[in-house]
Parts: C-alpha cells; structure tokens; sequence
C-alpha cells in the first residue's frame, strides 16, 4: 500500500511542480535564480524519476534511452541558465547545444519503443515509419526553415544549433506520428504525441522569437519545454495497447514519402539556395532507408516463396510431397475434369532392401525409383512421395492413354537398379482410379492399390479396361 501511495506522489511530482513554476513566473516575470534554475532543472529531474519508476514502463531498454535523454537535456538546461546568473568558461554555450542536441538519437531509440505493442514492430513496420517521418520531415524543415534562413549571420555554431533543434524536433515528430499510425493507439501514444508536439512547437517559437529579436530569457514560452517533458513522462505511467493485432501503414503514404524526398533532393540540385542546403540529409537517409526497404521487403517475398516451396516439397526426392498431393487431388475431386486419374503406387520389395543394406542405400534407391518414375510420365502429371515407399500420381488424357502409362510407370523397375557397387531391384504396385466423377479417389485407389499387390498383378484398376 505504501509503495503505490510513494508512486502515485512521485508520479504528480513533475506536474506539481510544473504548475508551480508556471504561477511564480506569472507573478515574478523577471528572471531569477531560484525559478528559473534550481525550481526549473528540478521539474526536469522528477520527469527523470517519473519515467524510471513508471510501473507500466517494462521496457529496460525504453526506459533507460528516455530518461538519457531527458537528463542530457536537463544538463544542457543547467548549463544554460548557469551562464544567465554566473560567469562561465568559454565554449559553455557549445556544450550545453550539444547536450541538448543529445535529447534527439537517444528519444529516436526510446520513443518507438514506448509505441510498440505487445507484438514488436517487424523491420518493414520499422523501416516504414521512418521513411515516412523523415519524409514529412524533410517537407516540413524545408519550408518552415526557409523564411528564417536570412535572419542569421555572424555566428555559425550559434546559428547551425538554432536550426538544427527545429529540424530535428520536426523530424522527430514526424517519426512519431507515423510510428502511432503504425502501432495501435492508446493513452500513453496520446500524451507522447502531445508531448513531443509541445516540445517541438516550444522549439520553433524560440526559433521565431530568435529571428525577430523578441526572446528573453525567463520567460513564460521556456516552460513549453517543460511542459513538453512532464507529457512525455507521464506517458510512460499509462498502459500501451493490449492489442496484438497491428496496424500497417498504407504503401501509398510511402510512396509519397519517397517521391516527396525525391522531389525535394531535385529541386535543390536544379534551384541551389532556393531551399535550406541541409534538407539533404533527410531526404537522401528517406530515399536509402526506401532502398533498404525495398530489399528487405524482396528477400522475405522470396523467403516466404521458398517456405511454401519447401512445406509443400519432399526433402528426400524434391517430389511434392503428400500435402501438394492432396491439395491437387482436392481441386481434382471438386473439378469437371473427367479425363484423368489418380495412380496410387506402392514398391514391392523395398523393406528387405532398406534391412539388409542400410537406410542410406534405400533413400538413394528411393531416388533413383523417382527419377524413372519421372521420365515414364507425360507432360502435366504430378508425381508426388506420399510417404515410405508410396508414390501418388495425377495424369490427365484419355483413358487408355493414362492406363498404358501405368503400365509404363511399372516397366520402369523392370530391370535393377546399381546402387553401391550392388545390383538391387524392386517391384511396383499400382491401383488405378479413372476420375469419373464419384468422388472418394484416394480411398478407391488405395483398395486398388493393394488389391494388385494382395494379387500380384502389377497394376489394377477400378473398373478394368475392356
């Protein structure tokens, strides 16, 4: 009881405090050192805290990625506001930027993460939604960064940073929404999005603010990151969907993601200047991870071809095997094709064979048996290993044609077989079924089959050939 009530506390900590800070700003807008760093970086460390004791959080690897990333933000936000109130070595501001910036690659691990169902993303899924974000992204850097372009100068470090955490957030938020379309949505996709949506959109105002020479420090917008934060972590103390199915994302909202990258790589080479240089990065990453996709999405079309091939192939003889044969003679016994027969073949003689020289000598014997029972047939059989030493065949034609094929397929084992330096022979036992419509063709065949072996006459069909 006790453990559940220091959780409940803990998890509001962050929000309470939030609401708080926003109150004293509100009431002391000027900046001071109690608000707006100590009281500020203390909301960040409960966000930190909040997501490593979310019980609903069971993703070691999630959970740790986030609470980096929350953490580096929150050093680079202390070094920051240090340099606001006390005099700091040369090269601070660098650092903290590059703090901040580590916010980025490790809420790209941690955040998808947090997405996913119970079912992980497979690497399609994966690939998907970050083609899909990057795309958007690269759209959105594109003309959302353009008109503030012309408003930096002089300083490069200063200005490579307050464009990069804009394109980065919009990227990130790109790969977020299309990571929820991906999954199954639930509470915790809602305050993610939300979170991750406030602090991009904090981002972007400080952007603003900056090109227009209307940011100040300590004012009420620094609490959008906050509060951007406090969402992201409160995420982490909601449930993800309990539901096993997953969602796809449409190929259309791929292709557009791709022929948008495409689009905008070819008008940066053909209008140079015209859009930001560095959207090249993302859209060149969409159009690789498209070419990824592509070949990832091949191999597992022909691995699956290969599965079905395999599933429905016997291992020893690279016949059908006996789950091709009845799906075939399923769609026989169902179809108007009276002109064909079912052949049941069962070999006389291999047991002794199998004892006396080994199960090596009898699957090279069961090999070559299939290889002249191959050549015996017309085009357009089906031969297939039932199992053992039987065999099943399909022919099509007419019926004395069919039946002077079982005969055929018998005088194929007419003469032995030279198998290890030793002349082995077998004989064949036929049961031959005219499709004629009544159904029941494996049973029949199979009486027949052993009919001709109980008598000794090779081959017997139901009814006999006059």
């Amino acid at each position: 009881m006790g453990s559940v009530g220091s959780n409940g506390t803990l998890r509001l900590l962050a929000p309470g405090l939030l609401i708080l800070h926003i109150l004293v700003r509100i009431f002391l807008p000027d900046p001071n050192i109690l608000v707006d760093l100590y009281l500020y970086d203390v909301i960040s460390c409960a966000c930190i805290l909040s997501v490593l004791r979310a019980p609903q959080l069971t993703d070691r690897i999630c959970k740790i990625s986030l609470a980096l990333a929350i953490g580096s933000w929150t050093l680079g936000s202390t070094l920051s506001a240090c340099q606001e109130f006390y005099h700091m070595p040369a090269g601070t501001t660098i650092a903290a930027n590059t703090l901040y910036l580590a916010l980025y690659p490790l809420a790209f691990v941690g955040i998808p993460r947090a997405l996913m169902t119970r079912e992980p993303l497979g690497s399609i899924e994966l690939l998907d939604a970050a083609i899909l974000g990057l795309g958007l992204g690269s759209l959105g850097t594109a003309f959302l960064m353009r008109p503030a372009l012309p408003h930096f100068a002089g300083n490069f470090s200063e200005t490579f940073f307050a464009i990069l955490f804009p394109v980065a957030d919009l990227i990130l938020l790109a790969l977020t929404l299309s990571f929820v379309l991906t999954a199954r949505r639930s509470l915790r996709s809602l305050y993610i999005v939300l979170g991750v949506s406030v602090f991009s959109a904090s981002d972007l105002i400080f952007l603003w603010l900056r090109v227009n020479n209307h940011y100040s420090f300590g004012s009420i917008t620094d609490d959008g990151w906050l509060i951007g934060l406090v969402l992201l972590a409160q995420a982490m103390w909601h449930r993800g969907s309990e539901e096993e199915k997953k969602i796809s994302l449409h190929p259309l909202f791929i292709a557009l993601s791709v022929l948008l990258s495409a689009t905008l790589l070819s008008a940066t080479s053909l209008r140079p200047g015209y859009l930001p240089g560095f959207i090249v990065i993302p859209t060149i990453a969409t159009l690789i991870l498209a070419f990824v996709r592509m070949t990832i999405a091949l191999r597992q079309a022909r691995a699956i071809g290969e599965e079905r091939i395999l599933a429905r192939t016997d291992e020893l003889t690279g016949l059908p095997n006996r789950r091709r044969f009845i799906s075939e003679l399923n769609a026989l016994d169902q179809s108007a094709d009276i002109e064909s027969a079912l052949l049941l073949l069962d070999l006389d003689g291999f047991k002794p064979v199998n004892d006396k020289h080994g199960h090596e000598v009898g699957d090279l014997l069961l090999k070559e048996v299939s290889r002249r029972f191959t050549r015996a047939l017309p085009h357009g059989s089906l031969l297939a290993r039932l199992g053992g030493d039987e065999f099943g065949v399909i022919l099509h034609g007419d019926p004395h044609s069919m039946f002077e094929t079982a005969l055929a397929i018998r005088a194929t084992l007419s003469y032995p077989f030279t198998i290890a330096h030793e002349q082995i022979s077998v004989g064949v036992s036929i049961g031959y079924v005219a499709n004629d419509g009544a159904g029941d063709l494996l049973k029949r065949a199979d009486n027949a089959m052993y009919h001709a072996k109980r008598e000794g006459i090779g081959v017997w069909s139901e009814p006999q050939p006059v």
